[in-house]
């Protein structure tokens, strides 16, 4: 089991040197780099600056085991535009590219949204024809996941579309590549569910877990706190992760972070995070 710290927490201009310092100096174990469209990892980067990215990683004695991305909310992959479609099957391939470059092995993507409150222009989409052109997506994306050896990990957030985990799992069974599976973020999911479900539901699919901590009592990305301040049980997800044989990284993602000095929940919640990894080795 390793901890790692996601850059979701962060702007997407944020100083990597510095924040990469931070995370080593609390000795987590990786760091998840975001793409955007004009951040510090962009798709008009070439190979030798994406490489400088791991360089710093690496020098702080930090993996790069996962890469995630912004610009999928405002270029929905199940859009009623085609154009927005093509343009989501760009960024996907060029973020599995970069994946590569880093060492990574998985990406977190949305599998679309069939409605959306917080992009820029959001649409709505038919749910059924949101899965039709989701599943047509990534049955096509996995020959280029297989091809550069990275996963694809889709990701359960608040986008409406694809919440059962029965679902989850039939969507993921049909497409039936080692290279398609689930990010689960065990947060993400409290406000329709039980994360300790959806694990033991999506078993083997999981390829990387965010960790998160959500107040039911509360709303919106608000409900959102510091590790076990919510009321996700994690020793109840910590159990349902050891019964799946699941022993990769817990990512730590802090979104929204604290309003001022952000980078101060990387020392705030690492010895949660540190009590998670106990969990697992003594439960």
């Amino acid at each position: 089991m390793k901890l790692g710290y996601s850059m979701f927490s962060f702007s997407e201009n944020i100083d990597l040197k510095d924040i990469f310092s931070n995370v080593s100096l609390m000795k987590y174990d990786g760091v998840e780099p975001v793409l955007s469209e004009e951040g510090y990892l962009n798709p008009s980067m070439r190979e030798g600056e994406v490489l400088e990215i791991k360089k710093m990683a690496n020098a702080n004695g930090l993996e790069i085991p996962s890469v995630g991305v912004w610009s999928l909310w405002d270029n929905n992959p199940v859009s009623n535009d085609l154009s927005i479609r093509k343009k989501a099957v760009d960024i996907i391939e060029r973020q599995l590219e970069f994946a590569s470059i880093l060492g990574a092995d998985t990406i977190l993507v949305i599998p679309g949204y069939t409605h959306c409150s917080f992009a820029k222009n959001p649409e709505k989409v038919a749910y059924n024809v949101a899965y039709d052109r989701a599943y047509e997506l990534f049955f096509k994306l996995e020959k280029v996941a297989r091809e550069y050896k990275v996963s694809i990990g889709i990701e359960n957030v608040w986008n409406k579309f694809l919440l059962s985990p029965l679902e989850i799992r039939k969507f993921l069974d049909d497409i039936n590549s080692e290279y398609v599976g689930s990010y689960f973020d065990v947060g993400n999911i409290m406000y329709i569910g039980d994360p300790s479900d959806y694990i033991e539901i999506l078993g083997r699919h999981i390829k990387k877990i965010h960790i998160s901590d959500y107040r039911v009592e509360q709303s919106g990305l608000g409900a959102f706190v510091d590790i076990f301040a919510g009321d996700v049980d994690f020793f109840e997800v910590i159990k349902s992760l050891k019964k799946i044989g699941y022993d990769d990284y817990l990512m730590l993602e802090m979104l929204p972070n604290y309003k001022r000095l952000p980078e101060l929940s990387i020392y705030s919640n690492k010895p949660a995070m540190d009590r998670l990894k106990y969990m697992y080795e003594t439960l």
